[in-house]
C-alpha cells in the first residue's frame, strides 16, 4: 500500500504552508495486461525512441528534435524520486505484464496543493496506440490517487485537436471543465488548452455507474417530469459533436427541420430504464412527403453507456414503425473517433452511398430494411 510523508505543520482546513512537503512512496501497481511502476535511468532509451517521434510530440509539452540526452536526464530525474511529490512531476513507466522487458509508455504524475489535488498525461508509443492500454494505465493511476491517496480532485488537459486523448480522460470519468484561449506554449507556438477534471463525489459516481444490462426498458412521453430529467442528461464532451447537445434536441422538437421543402414530423421519447431516466431518442413520423422515417437523435447519458440501452430502445422504435407499416429506417451520422456509426452498421443499417443533405453537414447516410 502505497502511503504518505507529511511534514510537520499540515493544516487540514486549508493549503499548506510553504515549508510544507508531501512525498508518496509508489508501489508497482498491475492491470489485467500491465504494470505501472517506478521509473529506472534505463527507460530513458524507451522514452528517446517515442519521444522523438512526430506524431508523439504533436500535442505534448517539448520541441523537436527531442535528443537521447534529454531523455537521460529526464529519467535520471524521476529514477532518484521515490514516488509523486507535491509540486514537482514525476514519471510513472508502463510495461506489458507478460513481457515486462517492453516498454509501452508512461505516465507523469504530479500531486499539488499538499497533496489535495492530483494532475496526470500520458505518453505511448504509436505501436501501441489504439488498443486500449493508454485507458488501462489511466484509469489504474485515478483510481490509485482517489482510492489509495485519497485526493479530493484530480486534473489533466490538453490540445483540443487531440480528440483520442479526450476520449481517454472520459473513461477515465473526468468532465470537460472548460476552454483557455491561446494559453499553452510550445516554444514559440501557442495554442488553446483543454481541461478536465473529476472530484471525488465525480470519481464515486463514474466507479460506481451501472454496468448492468437493465431489466427494464421503456420510452416514455415528454412531460415536465421526465422533461426535467432529460435536462440533466449528458454525454462525454467528445460526443456532443455526434449526438448534440439536450438543448438541441429540445429545439429541434419544438421547432422542426424542413427537408426538400416540408417539415419532419418529431417522435421523442425519453428512455427509462429501470425505472430512471437514462436517455432520450427522436425520430421522424413518416408522411406522404417524408415516407421513411430517420433516427434524429440517439442520446445515452455518460453514466448509462455500453449497457446496451441504445439497443433496446431502438428495438421498440423499429418494432412500432415495422407494426405501423414502415418497411424502412434511416440515419445519418458523421465520421471521427467516438462515431456512432459502428452502433447503427452493428443493428443492419448499411451505408447508402450518397451524401446527406446539406443541412446535415455532407454526413453519411444509411438505411436498414425493416422487413
Amino acid at each position: 500500500m502505497s502511503h504518505a510523508e507529511v511534514g510537520p505543520g499540515r493544516d487540514e482546513r486549508g493549503p499548506p504552508p510553504a515549508t510544507f512537503r508531501l512525498v508518496v512512496a509508489f508501489d508497482p501497481i498491475r492491470t489485467e495486461r500491465l504494470i505501472l511502476r517506478p521509473p529506472v535511468a534505463e527507460d530513458a532509451e524507451a522514452a528517446f525512441e517515442r519521444r522523438r517521434l512526430p506524431e508523439v510530440a504533436r500535442f505534448q509539452d517539448w520541441e523537436l528534435p527531442y535528443t537521447r540526452e534529454q531523455a537521460k536526464a529526464s529519467m535520471a530525474r524521476a529514477a532518484a524520486m521515490d514516488g509523486p511529490t507535491d509540486g514537482e512531476g514525476w514519471t510513472i513507466t508502463v510495461v506489458d505484464a507478460e513481457e515486462p522487458d517492453r516498454i509501452l509508455g508512461d505516465l507523469y504524475v504530479e500531486l499539488r496543493w499538499g497533496g489535495r489535488t492530483g494532475m496526470f498525461g500520458y505518453t505511448f508509443h504509436p505501436d501501441h496506440w489504439g488498443q486500449g492500454y493508454a485507458t488501462e494505465a489511466a484509469v489504474a493511476l485515478v483510481r490509485h490517487l482517489f482510492e489509495d491517496l485519497g485526493v479530493l480532485r484530480v486534473e489533466s488537459s490538453l490540445h483540443p485537436d487531440n480528440v483520442a486523448s479526450a476520449r481517454v480522460l472520459e473513461a477515465c470519468g473526468l468532465l470537460f471543465e472548460g476552454r483557455t484561449r491561446g494559453s499553452f506554449w510550445v516554444g514559440d507556438e501557442r495554442s488553446d488548452d483543454a481541461l478536465y477534471g473529476a472530484t471525488s463525489a465525480d470519481w464515486d459516481a463514474w466507479s460506481n455507474r451501472p454496468r448492468s444490462r437493465p431489466e427494464v426498458v421503456e420510452l416514455v412521453p415528454l412531460t415536465p417530469e421526465t422533461s426535467r430529467a432529460v435536462a440533466e442528461l449528458a454525454v462525454h464532451a467528445s460526443q456532443e459533436r455526434f449526438v448534440g447537445t439536450v438543448a438541441d434536441l429540445f429545439r429541434e422538437a419544438l421547432v422542426p427541420p424542413s427537408r426538400d421543402g416540408e417539415a419532419l414530423v418529431p417522435w421523442c421519447r425519453a428512455i427509462d430504464a429501470d425505472g430512471e431516466i437514462v436517455g432520450v431518442l427522436m425520430t421522424t413520423e413518416p408522411t406522404g412527403a417524408h415516407v421513411t422515417p430517420s433516427v434524429r437523435c440517439l442520446l445515452i447519458d455518460r453514466l448509462h453507456q455500453r449497457r446496451g440501452v441504445g439497443t433496446l430502445a431502438l428495438d421498440q422504435v423499429e418494432h412500432r414503425l415495422l407494426d405501423g407499416g414502415s418497411t424502412s429506417i434511416e440515419t445519418r451520422w458523421s465520421d471521427g473517433p467516438g462515431t456512432p456509426g459502428p452502433f447503427f452498421v452493428g443493428r443492419g443499417f448499411r451505408p447508402s452511398g450518397d451524401l446527406s443533405d446539406d443541412d446535415d453537414g455532407g454526413a453519411v447516410h444509411a438505411v436498414k430494411a425493416l422487413r
